[in-house]
């Protein structure tokens, strides 16, 4: 092949960076959009190369791949005809299905808006995840855009886990993933052993169409779904975690030792004579980021937040760069732990441990009185953590300032001091501008011998925590305006405003209840903080929290910059976390590329490029929260299994058409009240005043009422626990229950 560069027949924008990648460039992604945008029609194969100026076999080669590659990726479409054309102007949508366990879909575009409902029929040829193009074909009854689908871009689903069954000689797989609402077929020679009721793992042979179920094999038999420890290694399948380490990833971060090399040193900004410290939870066992304060002249203070250096050991396109951004993050499971990256890498050289050289990105930064970042610089530093803290220790030492604490940290107890001072002023400016704070309980799972759940206990949250939470947003910051100052393309960490239309249906739930929210058709995040301030002590302070949550937009990785809603800020970046997100090390190349004094355009990554991994990053970090989430009910669920018949106290948390969902108090466990075992009357749903009133009573249940229940049912299959009021159970104690109805989970 020659070596010789092409000289470009169009003036493409990107041919630089182009230049900068291959040795023969051809035209860019971009480029070939434009073309095909410009056309007055489908352009086929040689008319699109001969309108991008490319004449010699080798370059229309190189097109061709790209081409393929474009189709893949759903940024044209190809027709019958072998026409190309580009998928926005063709009334095309193209994006990720997300799959409903009732059988629906909906079709979430990759260019934003509303989504496109896919109906069950439609849904037969996808599994949840895919990827597909859809036309819009139509408005359904309640106002959605519906879809039908064109092309299935991407199939996620290879494998799935579930429990086998046989009737009437025929053998399925039921997927424990209940965003899989299909059943797989297992013919009777690739059944192995397995026996019904077991859990089991099948590889998809044939994925489904509109004419054909789709069709498996069992690879594998988990065993009994009761086995300690069996919920994590269900959803680790479910929801297809990649587990196992190729051998070119162990060999390749094998290679780096347990020491920095010291050719890396030179450059870097030293810090190993700043007592900077790490402070985490009891049982963390990586650490990304240690920090440091002194204070300056006028009330400033310097504030040093040093971020381990992962992008110095693992390099673009390498072994460990394939694996970690398939991975997209790391997945916290109670008492287990799938890194992004091998632990000798995570929980070793990487890691800001105490007392050992770390290689480190650095954010130095100068905090004004008002808590406003004056000042910023990034380096590639090298420290040494001269102490590894705990929340709760901190939190002794700064917050309670406990004698015997502050005694036994004294050489470093005054820079503790300092990062408190700061703390509180970074504090004050979040209240300031409005950030919102939502008032929510989180949980951990405590076990005893065997892996049994011995109790469920509220995470509290002290001061410490917050502490590290306002430097690393302040780190955050500054690394997305550091990005922004020299024009570099990055991933941002997008928070939209809420949408329109949540925000007229907010409205008018607020009117209901006295309440109004300030800001007209676009309000601020100011307007929300107001407003939760307002409602503290309310009785239905639940029910409003939880409305306005609701209202709120998801946050995502983008490499648009459109602000943060929920941290009221306009310039936010994820820098803190390179161990665990693959979003983090991709912000700091950005950051290294800058400071190298390299020119944007020749960056590793293109637009189209960042896009691709914002949204395979988004999945990464919805995948994760559902497979935890999915383990936690696991585990309350089989909680509960020996409590049937017993009777708690409750807050009603949701309320839905077909009954009541109630959280334990003091247990943190939560199951339906199906609308069948309210007792005494007929109820009827009120969306609007989101509440279940009778008919005849005028007895109303709304979210945040307090509840007596007597668990009914539990179902460890389906996760699902039944409650019934109390009074209830006392009434119909010779009858029994009655049968729950199928619980329904928003997700």
């Amino acid at each position: 092949m020659s070596r010789k560069k092409r000289t470009p027949q169009l003036k493409d924008p990107h041919f630089e960076r182009e230049a900068a990648k291959y040795d023969r460039p051809i035209p860019s992604r971009e480029m070939i959009l434009e073309v095909l945008g410009d056309s007055e029609g489908p352009l086929r194969f040689d008319l699109l190369a001969e309108r991008l100026g490319l004449a010699e076999d080798v370059d229309r080669e190189a097109l061709g791949k790209r081409v393929r590659a474009m189709v893949r990726d759903g940024q044209i479409l190809e027709n019958r005809r072998g026409g190309y054309v580009p998928v926005t102007q063709a009334a095309l949508v193209r994006g990720r299905v997300i799959g409903h366990p009732d059988g629906f879909g909906f079709l979430v575009p990759d260019s934003g808006g509303d989504d496109l409902f896919l109906s069950p029929r439609q849904m037969r040829s996808l599994f949840h995840g895919d990827r597909a193009v859809a036309r819009v074909v139509g408005v359904d009854r309640r106002g959605r855009r519906e879809g039908a689908v064109v092309e299935v871009l991407e199939r996620n689903t290879e494998q799935v886990v579930g429990r086998y069954f046989e009737e009437r000689g025929i053998g399925f797989v039921t997927p424990d993933n209940r965003r899989l609402a299909q059943d797989i077929v297992i013919p009777p020679e690739q059944r192995q052993a397995a026996q019904p009721g077991q859990i089991v793992i099948a590889d998809i042979t044939e994925q489904p169409t509109k004419h054909s179920r789709p069709i498996g094999r069992i690879v594998q038999i988990l065993g009994e779904h009761m086995a300690p420890g069996m919920e994590t290694e269900v959803a680790i399948h479910s929801y297809g975690l990649p587990v196992k380490w190729p051998d070119g990833v162990t060999e390749e971060a094998d290679r780096f030792g347990a020491q920095i090399r010291q050719s890396d040193l030179p450059g870097r900004v030293d810090l190993r004579g700043f007592p900077l410290v790490t402070i985490d939870g009891e049982d963390a066992r990586d650490f990304d980021d240690a920090v440091y304060c002194e204070p300056l002249e006028s009330g400033f203070n310097r504030l040093i937040v040093a971020i381990a250096d992962v992008a110095t050991y693992v390099k673009p396109d390498s072994a460990l760069d394939v694996e970690a951004r398939q991975r997209g993050n790391s997945v916290y499971f109670p008492e287990r732990v799938i890194p992004m990256l091998p632990e000798v890498l995570s929980n070793g050289l990487c890691s800001l441990n105490p007392e050992v050289e770390r290689l480190c990105m650095i954010a130095d930064m100068v905090i004004d009185p008002d808590g406003n970042i004056a000042r910023y610089a990034f380096h590639e530093g090298v420290m040494r953590s001269v102490a590894r803290l705990t929340y709760n220790e901190v939190s002794q030492i700064v917050e309670h300032r406990d004698p015997e604490a502050r005694n036994r940290r004294a050489g470093i107890v005054r820079h503790l001091d300092d990062l408190y001072h700061v703390y509180k002023v970074l504090r004050a400016s979040r209240e300031q501008r409005g950030a919102i704070d939502f008032d929510t309980q989180e949980t951990r799972i405590v076990f005893g011998p065997e892996r049994k759940i011995e109790r469920i206990v509220p995470t509290v949250r002290n001061q410490a925590h917050m502490l590290i939470e306002e430097c690393m947003i302040a780190a955050n910051v500054a690394a997305a305006r550091f990005l922004k100052q020299h024009r570099m393309p990055t991933l941002y960490r997008v928070h939209e405003g809420p949408p329109a239309d949540k925000i007229e249906d907010l409205r008018s739930f607020l009117g209901e209840v006295g309440l109004s929210l300030g800001g007209g058709d676009e309000p601020e995040p100011l307007d929300y903080a107001r407003l939760i301030k307002r409602i503290q002590g309310r009785a239905d302070f639940q029910l409003i929290q939880q409305v306005l949550l609701r209202s709120l937009s998801q946050a995502v990785y983008s490499p648009k910059q459109v602000g943060h809603f929920g941290l009221a800020h306009e310039d936010y970046v994820h820098f803190t976390s390179p161990i665990r997100r693959y979003p983090d090390l991709i912000v700091h190349r950005a950051i290294k590329h800058a400071l190298k004094g390299r020119r944007p355009e020749q960056f590793v990554y293109s637009e189209a490029d960042l896009e691709g991994l914002g949204e395979h990053c988004s999945m990464t970090e919805r995948r994760a929260d559902e497979a935890t989430r999915d383990v936690a009910d696991w585990l309350k669920t089989e909680y509960m299994q020996d409590k049937l018949g017993e009777t708690f106290d409750g807050i009603i948390n949701t309320v839905t058409s077909f009954g009541l969902f109630v959280e334990l108090k003091d247990i943190y466990v939560e199951g339906l009240v199906h609308v069948t075992s309210l007792p005494h009357d007929y109820y009827q749903f009120d969306p609007t005043h989101h509440r279940m009133r009778g008919e005849r009573s005028g007895r109303t249940y709304r979210v945040g009422d307090s509840i007596r229940v007597t668990v009914a049912r539990v179902n460890l299959d389906e996760r699902k626990i039944d409650f019934v009021p109390a009074e209830q159970e006392t009434a119909k104690r010779s009858g029994g229950p009655k049968r729950s109805a199928r619980r329904r989970r928003r997700r």
